[in-house]
C-alpha cells in the first residue's frame, strides 16, 4: 500500500482507479497521470473469503471503494465488466459486486467507464486472448514497476491494466457526432459530392 497523501497526489494531472470486481477478491490500482505518462500510485486487493454473507461482502467492498475514493481522490472510474459465463448464480453475484462498486465510487461523484476484460487486455497487450500473466508482465514493463511490487494476486493486475486501458481509451482524439471524419468532412462540404451519372 502507497503512503501518498493529498499533496502528493496534487502533482498528477488526472488520477484513475482502476477496479476488477469480485465476490471472493477484489482488485484495485490507482495511476497518476502527468502530461501523457501514467504512473503506478498504488495496488492491492480487497479478501473477502472470511466474510460469512454475500451481503456482507457486498458491504466491504462499497466501504473500501469509498476509502480508496478519499484516500486517492481519483477523477474516473475504470470498471472491469463481468464476462458472459455458464453459471448464472456466479454471475448475478459478480453483477452485485460490479454495482456495489460503481455506487461507492457515484457517492463521492466519481464518473464510471466500464470495460470488456477483452478490450482490457487487447489496450494492454496488443491482445484480446493475453492471459492474465502477460497484462502483469506488460504492466510492469510499461509503467516501469519494480518486481518488488509486483502484487501475488493478479486481480490486482487486472485492475490496474482496466485503469490503464482507460487511459489509452480517453486519450483517443473523440469522432466527431455524425460520424467519422470523412463522412463528417462530406457533410460540412456537400459541394464536394461528385453528382451521379444517370
Amino acid at each position: 500500500m502507497s503512503d501518498a497523501t493529498s499533496g502528493d497526489l496534487r502533482r498528477f494531472d488526472r488520477i484513475i482507479l482502476g477496479i476488477d470486481p469480485g465476490t471472493n477478491v477484489m482488485g484495485y490500482g490507482v495511476l497518476g497521470i502527468t502530461g501523457k505518462t501514467p504512473q503506478l500510485i498504488v495496488m492491492g486487493v480487497l479478501k473477502l473469503n472470511a466474510m460469512e454473507t454475500h451481503y456482507l461482502r457486498l458491504k466491504r467492498i462499497y466501504d473500501r471503494v469509498v476509502s480508496l475514493c478519499v484516500q486517492y481522490l481519483p477523477d474516473e472510474l475504470a470498471i472491469e465488466a463481468p464476462f458472459f459465463g455458464k453459471n448464472v448464480q456466479s454471475m448475478l453475484k459478480l453483477g452485485r459486486a460490479q454495482g456495489v462498486a460503481m455506487a461507492a465510487a457515484l457517492s463521492r461523484d466519481v464518473p464510471i467507464s466500464e470495460y470488456a476484460p477483452l478490450k482490457i487486455k487487447q489496450a494492454v497487450t496488443g491482445s484480446g486472448s493475453a492471459s492474465k500473466e502477460r497484462v502483469a508482465n506488460m504492466l510492469k514493463y510499461i509503467l516501469k514497476i519494480p518486481e518488488e511490487r509486483m502484487p501475488h494476486l493478479l486481480d490486482a493486475t487486472d485492475a490496474l491494466a482496466a485503469a490503464l486501458a482507460h487511459f489509452y481509451e480517453s486519450g483517443k482524439p473523440a469522432i466527431a457526432k455524425g460520424g467519422n471524419s470523412w463522412e463528417r468532412f462530406l457533410k460540412d462540404h456537400p459541394e464536394r459530392i461528385a453528382p451521379r451519372r444517370k
